[in-house]
């Protein structure tokens, strides 16, 4: 039987870039009132949870420490950020392997406690991280979702905000399949407060409309690789949207995001997961959105759930 959740609790597996900035994030989001950071290297947890609970004093009470897996039990959410970390010139999928044996070590100390709440996967490749933290924890397919693109959609926002000169608030459109080089920008349902995109553009004054999109969705898809080359990591974005993702679960807002989930023949997809629009609350994920495409996006939904699926065969997800 599950331990009892904590609904103001949440655990982040990995202190490194990703899991450090997404405490600071949920840190400021009063969502939570205890935080726990666990890595394999202890004192580095420590430390980040130092460092951000100095902070405390300015924001709302929040019990912010370093621990072990015994702390994830009653978590609301367990965020799982560890995993190598994408290098210059490595794509998301070259990660898989050394991921999937991280995930080996991580996964089962969670299920292993009886936890009752909503599995977070953040950690690269997100999609075939997400199924096999699905196939090691043995939790129902809705308590365990990525992050998919739920940042990729935001790229996809932010850059149709600025190419339109309006609020990216105001802009309703997704990236869909792998979070990775075989995504999907779905302009054929994108719209601006209910007005099509390419009614908006003109609106506007932007007639070139394929030529547009096409320089668009190049931007977002390679988004992280133009920060991975200057910084040499990406790590804010996705914190903001895994806070996103959380208050999501913990204010029950049933939002639509388009995190990684299990497909079950939707657009001829099966077993594999992939980045989707779906109400996403308290639950975790309750039901997939199933929004308009033309035949072109979904020929290239296929298409990239077929290079995961690729990938993912050649995976030994056994535990030794």
């Amino acid at each position: 039987m599950a331990v009892e959740v904590n609904p103001r609790k949440v655990a982040i597996i990995g202190a490194g870039f990703v899991g450090s900035a997404t405490a600071f994030a949920l840190s400021q989001s009063s969502l939570f009132s205890e935080m726990v950071l666990i890595d394999a290297d202890f004192e580095k947890a420590e430390g980040e949870a130092m460092d951000i609970s100095h902070g405390t004093p300015f924001t709302k009470p929040i019990k912010i420490y370093a621990g072990n897996y015994d702390d994830v039990a009653d978590a609301a959410i367990v965020v799982v950020t560890a995993g190598a970390g994408q290098k210059p010139g490595e794509t998301r999928l070259d990660l898989v392997h050394k991921n999937v044996g991280i995930f080996k070590s991580i996964i089962p100390e969670i299920a292993k406690r009886d936890f009752g709440g909503i599995l977070l996967i953040v950690a690269n490749p997100v999609d075939i991280l997400t199924l096999t933290a699905l196939k090691l924890s043995g939790l129902p397919e809705n308590r365990v979702i990525g992050s998919g693109t739920v940042l990729d959609s935001a790229r996809l926002k932010t850059e149709l905000g600025e190419h339109l000169g309006i609020d990216s608030r105001s802009v309703h459109a997704f990236i869909i399949g792998e979070h990775g080089d075989s995504e999907i920008a779905a302009f054929s349902s994108a719209n601006v407060s209910g007005i099509p995109v390419n009614d908006f553009c003109e609106m506007r004054g932007h007639f070139n409309h394929e030529e547009s999109e096409k320089a668009i969705a190049e931007r977002v898809k390679n988004a992280a690789y133009e920060i991975i080359k200057r910084k040499h990591a990406t790590y804010y974005g996705v914190a903001v949207a895994v806070k996103r993702i959380c208050e999501v679960i913990v204010r029950d807002e049933r939002s639509i995001l388009s995190v990684s989930s299990m497909m079950h023949g939707e657009y001829g997809i099966e077993d594999i997961c992939l980045s989707m629009p779906a109400v996403v609350g308290a639950d975790g994920l309750e039901t997939k959105v199933p929004i308009s495409l033309d035949e072109e996006e979904i020929k290239a939904l296929q298409e990239s759930a077929k290079t995961l699926k690729e990938v993912v065969d050649t995976i030994d997800f056994s535990i030794n």
